[in-house]
């Protein structure tokens, strides 16, 4: 891991820690506008080809649509404690995000009749990665939040393994959220067949779900024909700790965050030296006793950091300045220190909040901003599958008060038809 002393030098140090948005190589976005255009112009039979280029040469018509048979044979497949885990997971996402939901609200305001209102999208389709491994996590984080929203058509896309096979705990995952749709598609094909359809893919309003760089490039490109929910790259965990922090917990979290693609950004920021000298030593323990050695040790050796600051004021500027997609507060006061933090996907308070427990049960959606972006942007929630629409109603007495000024801003951008539509009204009363 880098090792920085933030103390004196912190515009420097900043400038190696922070993350930016991965921007698309020219001739990534060329091939994935291929691939699109493909889908689009060809429907099923490009799909056919591609997925057979891509993940299984044997992959047929028949083949993208996964059968409701299959998804029954699943949960003979899944362990009865496994699937309670699930559900019990799935729950506790469904109790957060129910609280989440928006409301409709109106009012009355001088004669003024005005409101918002909050309405789902007809339909989201879910990508759901099987690269490293299968994610049915990420398949319910997304879920989820669209079935509170009221969401009607639920699809997700998986890949498929070289034989055609899919992760059986996805496929009892889709069922437990109530989605009946699962394609066996992936990369770019099932974003375009998402976004443009096909006659075994119906279109959908909104594609979500992460994903790796032909996933992200697909979703730029095709949003503006769908909805999309971000452009979410490799993930960031940030770690604040303070004396009170057990060295050997703090380690365990940095390879938790470490071990998903070997591009992961993983920070520790302590104003402890000690610690963060203890912190490394455990670590570099840890990490021989780890299933995933080679590419926790790739994402320490490129993306991971620790970093000494003069005090927990300090580092919780350079957090808000990374804005991390976690940011784990290990210290003695994590309520005090998260009011100085402006920017992070999620945080997490405390010795015993560490990061795996939001990435599958605690309830918000691990689906958060990436790449700085949490300046700016939120983590997966209900609103990201509903609308809202303003609702205007007027009287004769507010088309009084408001219509003359009305007329006068609208005469003043040279739209006259505009001020003709509310003179006659006025001219009426």
């Amino acid at each position: 891991m880098m090792v920085f002393d933030a103390r004196q030098q912190e515009a420097a140090v900043l400038g190696k820690l922070r993350a930016t948005a991965s921007e698309p190589g020219p001739e990534l976005a060329a091939q994935v506008s291929t691939i699109l255009e493909a889908v689009r112009e060809e429907g099923d039979a490009a799909l056919v080809r591609l997925e057979r280029q891509l993940d299984w040469s044997g992959y047929t018509v028949e083949d993208i649509r996964v059968p409701e048979a299959q998804t029954n044979a699943a949960y003979d497949q899944v362990a009865p404690e496994l699937l309670a885990a699930l559900r019990r997971a799935i729950e506790n996402v469904r109790a957060f995000h129910e609280q989440d939901k928006p409301r409709s609200w109106e009012t009355e305001r001088e004669g003024l009749s005005l409101g918002s209102r909050f309405t789902p999208v007809d339909s989201a389709g879910i990508y759901t990665p099987a690269g490293q491994a299968p994610l049915p996590s990420s398949l319910y984080m997304c879920a989820v939040p669209a079935a509170v929203a009221g969401v009607r058509r639920l699809a997700v896309c998986t890949p498929p393994r070289k034989d055609g096979s899919l992760d059986a705990l996805t496929l009892v995952a889709a069922r437990e959220c109530g989605v009946d749709e699962v394609y066996r598609l992936g990369g770019a094909v099932a974003i375009a067949a998402l976004a443009y359809g096909t006659a075994t893919v119906h279109r959908v309003n909104k594609v979500v779900g992460p994903g790796n760089q032909w996933v992200i490039e697909a979703k730029r490109q095709v949003f503006g024909t769908v909805g999309i929910d971000s452009l979410a790259g490799p993930s960031e965990s940030a770690i604040i700790a303070d004396d009170s922090a057990d060295p050997a917990l703090v380690a365990a979290d940095l390879l938790s965050q470490a071990e998903h693609a070997g591009d992961n950004m993983v920070i520790l920021l302590s104003p402890s030296e000690r610690l963060l000298d203890a912190v490394a030593a455990e670590a570099e323990k840890q990490a021989t006793k780890l299933e995933r050695t080679a590419l926790i040790s790739e994402s320490l050796g490129k993306h991971g950091a620790l970093a000494l600051t003069r005090d927990l004021a300090q580092a919780a500027s350079l957090a808000s300045a990374i804005a991390p997609e976690h940011l784990q507060l290990a210290v003695e006061h994590p309520e005090t220190l998260a009011a100085q933090v402006k920017h992070a996907g999620c945080i997490f308070l405390g010795h015993w909040a560490t990061v795996p427990l939001g990435d599958y049960a605690a309830g918000p959606s691990h689906v958060l901003p990436t790449g700085g972006t949490a300046r700016f942007s939120s983590p997966l929630s209900v609103v990201d599958f509903m609308k809202r629409t303003s609702l205007v109603g007027v009287s004769p007495e507010a088309l009084e008060r408001i219509g003359p000024d009305t007329i006068a801003l609208a005469k003043a951008e040279g739209l006259t038809a505009h001020a003709a539509a509310v003179r006659r009204r006025l001219d009426l009363l």
